[in-house]
């Protein structure tokens, strides 16, 4: 059956994360790992679908049997793989991932290069692209080239036809060249998003200032922007608009894997948006959506890998009703 809702289309990197089978341990003293399908568009492509909505992964995996594997996972999770490209010449990225005794992570990359840094211009599906009514990313994709091109390409088709676009950085330090790079490119398309998405950690890094405030955030702030949103891990989001402004707070829940939560809050927030973006003007039923998302992120970290912990629409309804 067709999905009649509005085409989210996250753009990006899927990989696979090498998870440690017991959690507060280094990579060498972990005694295995457990394979966890990820890569923070994939994540919110499948978040979204597993909220009913209608979401297409654009991106470029290895022709080999992690490509295949994760190929696999989004047909399975119903995300359109219409956007998917198999390179021949290069791997499916993976990460190596320490879960800290607190569910924090620390990464370890194996990209030299991985499939998904090779993605050109030219092989882009756009008039998959040019349906999107909101088009995602966040900016692993601006590292190196072909890929970076192929990102303002695919960003500027999607604008062109007018779909909402929405940025979520996904800070990864380990993966740039330096915390300046990072930080110049992150900046370089951020006036382009309309909805832009960091956590706590991100908006100290992008300012350079330690204190997560509303003055801190609100230096962040371009006039195409509609919606800014901090989040704050265990103490909720705080959003920003051209009218309005404040904090939600966050549901408790007993945390085993951060991974993934910030995804599945911006699919929540996406799905719940994308056929009334009305929605960023109108703060009640905002924060209502943001209370969902809120609950989305919550479960999304009482399991381990993120892709099977992300919740349907009647596990965050019941952890709603519970609070």
């Amino acid at each position: 059956m067709a999905n009649e809702k509005g085409l989210i289309v996250s753009f990006g990197e899927m990989l696979i994360d090498f998870v440690p089978t017991v959690s507060g341990v280094s990579l060498a003293e972990a005694p295995a790992f457990l394979k966890a399908p990820g890569g923070a568009p994939a994540n919110v492509a499948i978040a979204v679908a597993r909220l009913g909505g209608n979401s297409s992964f654009v991106g470029k995996l290895g022709d080999d049997e992690f490509g295949h594997m994760l190929a696999g996972i989004l047909k399975e999770n119903c995300v359109s793989g219409q956007g998917i490209l198999f390179d021949q010449n290069a791997r499916t990225a993976l990460a190596f991932v320490t879960l800290r005794a607190d569910g924090e992570r620390e990464f370890m990359f194996y990209r030299n290069p991985s499939a998904d840094m090779l993605l050109k211009p030219e092989e882009l599906d756009l008039e998959l692209i040019r349906s999107a009514k909101v088009f995602h990313y966040g900016s692993i994709s601006l590292i190196v080239e072909p890929c970076r091109s192929a990102h303002l390409k695919a960003m500027e088709v999607a604008k062109d036809a007018g779909a909402l676009l929405s940025y979520d950085p996904n800070l990864r330090l380990p993966l740039w060249p330096s915390p300046e790079e990072a930080r110049e490119q992150i900046m370089s398309i951020w006036e382009k998003a309309e909805v832009i998405k960091v956590s706590d950690v991100e908006l100290e890094f992008l300012t350079g200032n330690p204190n997560i405030d509303d003055e801190s955030a609100m230096t962040l702030w371009h006039p195409n922007l509609k919606l800014l949103l901090v989040t704050l891990g265990e103490k909720g989001c705080r959003y920003y608009t051209k009218n309005f402004r404040g904090c939600v707070e966050a549901f408790h829940v007993t945390a085993v894997d951060t991974t993934g939560a910030g995804d599945s809050f911006v699919g929540a927030l996406l799905a719940k948006i994308v056929d009334d973006q009305s929605v960023l003007d109108d703060e009640q039923r905002l924060r209502e959506v943001l209370k969902f998302a809120n609950a989305c992120g919550a479960i999304t970290t009482t399991k381990k890998g993120a892709i099977p912990a992300l919740p349907t629409e009647f596990e965050v309804l019941a952890l709603i009703k519970e609070a």
